[in-house]
């Protein structure tokens, strides 16, 4: 199937086609009909990664009216980063939308430059709980005419205590509204949400609930907790080309391990609660273009952050929580690619193993920890590897080869 095939507007196609959309994810290809031809609201089960932006983003954007200047849609979503990140696709997928406007509000921003945004009604807004109602109450935001009303990761919001926000927020709407609510997991508050504020809802599930990614390899090494920051550096230390976020309980642990890593040579650094959102927001700049390797984080601090390619992620505590492991999990092995979730466990928390394993339906595999030679062993390949794999221009390298070659004349 393509995305001719879903019957959307020509004006959202040229502009998804001008991005180098020709296939819809399955999530997408579930949901955008599902929307465009039926009247119900929608529960979809789906991982974060699969395309969920343009599954609502694509149906809404074709059911509003450009020329009416109100707002007819919002989008809530869990943080600042993944509003900035909606806002930013919805934009992309309605360029070619004569005066189709979006605009996200959150906080950590000064609320003067969102005020001057709102002044002419945009027709999509974007935005964070808490500051949604702050506009709300200073009479700038009028939710009464809205048609769609989208919760994005809304078990994030809930896990971040946003449960009596967004009942506020869902008061202020019509009934008449259409909603849409995805989520990775299915817990009771979302069960009780969905029953209370939305009509005769379908349930979309992609993959199994509460299940992890395909694509992601679950391994685990037993240590004692004394030694937990050692196995850690030999793992990374076996995975030259690594690139994740190893996870921490707490902030004290996070600046703590990080801190070690960085003393050690390591390329990393922590994202926690303490740091301010400037200091939040270099550290992520430099984790995207990839100028630190590893990302040490709290789940708080890591929420709506969202990079692909990651090769690993690292838990070097286990959760309490089976949902809070299939999150982090499900934050490597996207977009068909491989990813590695690793855990670093004491031995009276196989139990914790096995828990996790029954409940994602997938098999767990104990790796001894990695002993110095094969560290040294896997480092050295590495590394000849990289020269093998050097890309040459020779034109440009041809004038210095005869003085490379008597560098290198006495080697065998």
């Amino acid at each position: 199937m393509t995305f001719r095939e879903l019957n959307l507007k020509d004006d959202i196609l040229s502009a998804i086609e001008e991005l180098g959309y020709v296939q819809p994810m399955p999530v997408q290809e579930k949901t955008i009909p599902f929307m465009l031809e039926q009247t119900a609201d929608l529960v979809a089960l789906a991982q974060t990664g699969t395309g969920k932006t343009a599954a609502f983003g694509l149906p809404v954007l074709h059911m509003i009216d450009a020329s009416q200047k109100k707002v007819q849609a919002l989008v809530l979503a869990p943080t600042r980063e993944l509003c900035i990140q909606i806002s930013n696709d919805l934009k992309g997928y309605s360029k070619n939308m004569r005066g189709m406007r979006v605009v996200p509000v959150y906080g950590g921003e000064d609320i003067r430059t969102q005020l001057k945004q709102l002044d002419t009604p945009p027709q999509i807004i974007v935005a964070t709980p808490g500051r949604l109602i702050d506009l709300i109450e200073r009479g700038k935001i009028e939710l009464g005419g809205i048609n769609f009303l989208v919760l994005d990761e809304a078990d994030e919001m809930l896990n971040m205590g946003f449960k009596e926000d967004i009942e506020t927020i869902l008061q202020r709407t019509p009934d008449t509204r259409r909603t849409m609510l995805f989520s990775a997991t299915m817990p009771k508050e979302i069960a009780m949400i969905a029953k209370r504020y939305m009509k005769n809802y379908e349930e979309i599930t992609i993959g199994t609930k509460n299940s992890g990614s395909e694509n992601v390899a679950h391994i685990y090494y037993v240590s004692q907790a004394r030694q937990h920051y050692l196995v850690l550096k030999r793992i990374v230390d076996l995975n030259p080309d690594i690139y994740g976020i190893v996870f921490c309980r707490t902030r004290q642990e996070t600046k703590e391990v990080a801190d070690k890593l960085m003393h050690d040579g390591y390329n990393a650094d922590a994202l926690h609660g303490d740091l301010s959102q400037a200091q939040r927001d270099t550290v992520m700049q430099k984790f995207r273009i990839r100028n630190i390797q590893l990302l040490v984080a709290t789940d708080v601090a890591a929420r709506g952050l969202d990079v692909s390619d990651l090769t690993h992620v690292i838990n070097y505590n286990l959760p309490d929580d089976v949902e809070i492991y299939t999150h982090r999990s499900g934050r490597t092995g996207r977009a068909n690619k491989k990813g590695i979730s690793v855990s670093i466990i004491h031995s009276k928390e196989k139990f914790k193993i096995k828990d996790i394993e029954r409940m994602l339906k997938k098999d767990f595999e104990q790796q001894q920890i990695p002993n110095g030679l094969e560290v040294c062993k896997k480092q050295l390949f590495h590394m000849i590897d990289r020269m093998e794999n050097v890309e040459v221009n020779e034109e440009q390298i041809d004038p210095y080869m005869a003085q490379i070659m008597k560098q290198l004349e006495y080697l065998s």
